[in-house]
């Protein structure tokens, strides 16, 4: 194991993904379990998303999910990937994870994104337009507030007040200036496109500011990884995913997983098969050596502290080996 990759952190996403054949309350029980496995295999954190209206995707409720993974662990930080913002009133965001703050003091982080929603009727039903996600330095500085005592209304949020839930901004599109203005880490994706996360590294170290939540930048990147003990059960890992993207562009739906297999043995139109292979290639996936040394590669490029690996795929136990291969590489527990 190289120290590049030893002194890094590594850290999970779930995103409590359905498969076909299973109910959308197995998909967040599956969660759960993945968590205590992580947890088990040395991963630092285990962050769950908020996503509205989506067949594929069983995580809406994130501020819940995360009590629920909390409470089954003991060691391993908790916390979203993220809660979207402009979705809700940061005093009632702040509420939410002063209590999960101090329900499991000490392992809370506070995940922040800025996305609206799916779908304009997602949007719709959410009471949202796009337009709501151009106010997220605003809104992130008031749910700071909450935390800090200084909301000018008067009103003080409780538990709130006065904890200290690590705060994380996820960069799309002017999230990197965003995070770097308000002193945040900074959690940015994905690692197909490296040249933009680049960028956006670039720009997030140069301009940022130092806040009482951050003395210096921290930079998480994230994306999908996937270890097997070849790289052509490494590339299987990725196909039910990938299909369900090239599905989701081809067809306005996203659709639960389906098995590799199944998927490996369908007829695509061409429009779809090009979608699809395209979502197979830049993954970090192949056998440890590979992955190793694609790390490597990617820790030196951006300089990251951190790696938030964001897997998805029909196959459990081929999830839960290919994290174990990961940890393998990082040095996590036996």
């Amino acid at each position: 194991m190289s120290s590049l990759i030893s002194d890094v952190r590594f850290s999970v996403l779930d995103r409590s993904r359905t498969r076909e054949g299973h109910t959308d309350a197995q998909a967040l029980r599956d969660t759960v379990r993945l968590a205590q496995d992580l947890e088990r295999l040395g991963y630092h954190r285990f962050w769950v998303s908020e996503h509205h209206g989506v067949p594929g995707v069983a995580g809406s409720a994130p501020t819940v999910l995360a009590a629920a993974v909390a409470a089954a662990t003991g060691t391993i930080r908790v916390g979203t990937g993220g809660v979207m913002l402009p979705n809700h009133r940061p005093l009632v965001v702040a509420e939410q994870f002063g209590v999960l703050e101090s329900l499991f003091p000490g392992r809370i982080d506070m995940g922040l994104g800025r996305s609206v929603g799916f779908t304009g009727g997602v949007r719709k039903a959410l009471g949202h337009g796009k337009d709501d996600a151009d106010d997220f330095a605003g809104q992130l500085d008031e749910l700071l507030g909450w935390f800090r005592g200084t909301s000018p209304t008067g009103v003080r949020a409780r538990p709130s007040e006065g904890l200290t839930v690590p705060p994380f901004v996820l960069a799309m599109g002017e999230g990197a200036e965003i995070a770097a203005r308000a002193g945040l880490p900074m959690v940015i994706g994905d690692l197909r496109d490296r040249e933009r996360m680049r960028r956006g590294v670039d720009t997030y170290r140069a301009r940022f500011r130092p806040s009482p939540w951050a003395a210096e930048p921290y930079v998480v990147v994230s994306g999908t990884v996937a270890v097997a003990a070849d790289a052509a059960e490494a590339r299987r890992i990725l196909v039910p995913e990938a299909w369900s993207m090239a599905y989701s562009r081809t067809h306005g739906s996203f659709p639960p997983l389906a098995p590799a297999e199944r998927v490996e043995a369908l007829a695509m139109t061409e429009r779809e098969r090009g979608f699809y292979e395209k979502g197979l290639v830049g993954q970090l996936a192949g056998t440890p050596e590979q992955v190793a040394s694609e790390l490597e590669t990617v820790l030196k490029e951006t300089g990251a502290q951190e790696v938030l690996v964001t897997t998805s795929t029909y196959d459990r136990t081929a999830l839960l080996d290919s994290y174990r291969g990961l940890a393998d590489i990082f040095g996590g527990a036996a």
